[in-house]
């Protein structure tokens, strides 16, 4: 008898479904909005400066237009997706990742598989952590690569990747943009209370590798019950035998340009402060570097750039589409009024209710506004002043904030960078939530005992 599965529906009725309810919410609630000021270049709430203003609500016109809107807003992430696929189109051309991968395979034997991603689930979860979100998509493809080259499937490769740098960033005790960006807000000492969100990082990324081995394991057992079943793994699989793989000095010099463009992408990001697209254009200069060396011809580098971008069109879609219900709760003008009555509702809570609450709100928080700053600047200003209130300490609305907007980041359809990488991994978003919905469950549980604790030890700075 044929298992069967909840039904998940495909990711473009899910977004559109989450465009109406935003549209809906715009009829349903009254407009309001905060004042801001602006602060180092960017826009702050200013707590208590909550008021109603006339409603704006949103027709059908005006759900269509979000949608331009959403694109044109997410064009950096977009052309980063599509960047970043023709830049791995031409390693793929190369050979040279093939044959890395190959090699190291070979190298390690493939007894050593479950150890394979375990390794790698860290290390992608570091590269999270320590490096940031989107300046990692690149390497997305390679994990698919490997997680094919030692049994595996698509599904895996997700999970080795994406779903470890989405923990490690969403998670890390040094995060730039989300840990940075609430202690300033907070006038904590920066990156200070490591410890904890140290142990609390650890925690989740070992639940992940734990994880991807059991689902590795379920599917050497059984391969037809693998989620990665009819994905297209065209230019991702190994094309001969392990044994006869070893990497060529053509190889050696591609790999070699691919890692020391990445070093120099990262000097960029730190010292002289990159974004979004100074990478992808460092991707489409590595991009045609990759080509020069691989002797393609002029026609050549024509058919790999349209045929990579075919790859990963349907990602760069879904990113555009994700953001215009953002686009449409601003044009509703209904963001502001949802934040100011969920902050509203933890008033009179136990302490320990009120921190979980608070979690809570943050990660409902995260499907209206899924940038980890932009949900900083607009939330933490309310909820640091009701936190206190309420008898917590800043570290924990921090910690509270973090959570919420980084564990929810698995599951987060709205999240532009998540669709990006999964399309750069060819898996689909409701295949991505099969898979993904348990950990998530697991990490979160994780996640509200790291804050309980905080309560506990009255959490402070440092």
């Amino acid at each position: 008898m044929k298992k069967r599965r909840f039904y998940i529906p495909h990711p473009v009725v899910i977004l559109f479904s989450m465009l109406l309810i935003a549209g809906a919410l715009s009829h349903i609630l009254p407009a309001g909005k905060f004042e801001r000021v602006l602060e180092d270049g960017r826009e702050k709430v200013v707590p208590g400066s909550y008021q109603t203003i006339e409603s704006n609500p949103l027709y059908l016109l005006d759900l269509f237009l979000a949608l331009p809107a959403g694109f044109k807003t997410a064009a950096d992430i977009i052309f980063i997706v599509l960047a970043s696929g023709i830049m791995f189109g031409f390693m793929e051309r190369s050979g040279a990742v093939e044959n890395a991968v190959g090699a190291l395979v070979k190298r390690l034997g493939m007894k050593r598989r479950f150890l394979i991603v375990v390794v790698m689930t860290f290390v992608f979860g570091a590269l999270g952590a320590f490096v940031g979100y989107e300046n990692n998509i690149a390497m997305v493809p390679i994990a698919a690569l490997l997680s094919l080259a030692i049994g595996g499937d698509l599904v895996l490769a997700a999970g080795i990747s994406v779903a470890a740098i989405t923990v490690g960033f969403g998670l890390s005790p040094v995060n730039a943009y989300t840990i940075g960006t609430g202690h300033r807000l907070a006038e904590l000492p920066l990156f200070s209370g490591a410890l904890l969100r140290s142990m609390l990082c650890f925690s989740a990324l070992s639940v992940l590798a734990f994880y991807n081995v059991r689902y590795f394991k379920k599917i050497i057992a059984r391969p037809e019950d693998g989620l990665g079943q009819g994905l297209d793994t065209e230019g991702l699989q190994l094309s001969q035998p392990i044994a006869d793989y070893r990497l060529t000095p053509r190889n050696a010099v591609v790999l070699t340009v691919f890692v020391a463009t990445l070093v120099g992408m990262l000097y960029g990001v730190f010292v002289h402060h990159w974004y979004i697209n100074h990478i992808s254009a460092i991707f489409c200069m590595l991009a045609i570097a990759i080509g020069l060396l691989n002797r393609n011809t002029a026609n050549e580098f024509g058919e790999i750039t349209l045929h990579s971008v075919s790859v990963v069109a349907p990602g760069a879609f879904m990113v555009g589409f994700a953001t215009s219900i953002k686009a449409a709760l601003e044009m509703g003008q209904v963001s502001d009024t949802i934040a100011h009555h969920l902050s509203q509702a933890l008033e009179g809570l136990p302490l320990y209710a009120a921190a979980m609450g608070m979690t809570g709100v943050q990660s409902l928080m995260n499907f209206l506004i899924p940038s980890g700053s932009g949900q900083a600047l607009a939330t933490l200003p309310v909820l640091i002043p009701v936190g206190e209130v309420l008898g917590l300490t800043r570290q924990t609305t921090i910690l509270a904030y973090q959570i919420g907007d980084g564990v929810t980041n698995l599951v987060n359809p709205a999240l532009g960078g998540l669709i990006a990488m999964l399309s750069l991994c060819r898996v689909p978003f409701d295949r991505w939530l099969r898979f993904i919905f348990p950990l998530f469950l697991a990490i979160w549980g994780i996640a509200l005992v790291a804050v309980v604790i905080s309560v506990a030890v009255g959490y402070g700075p440092f």
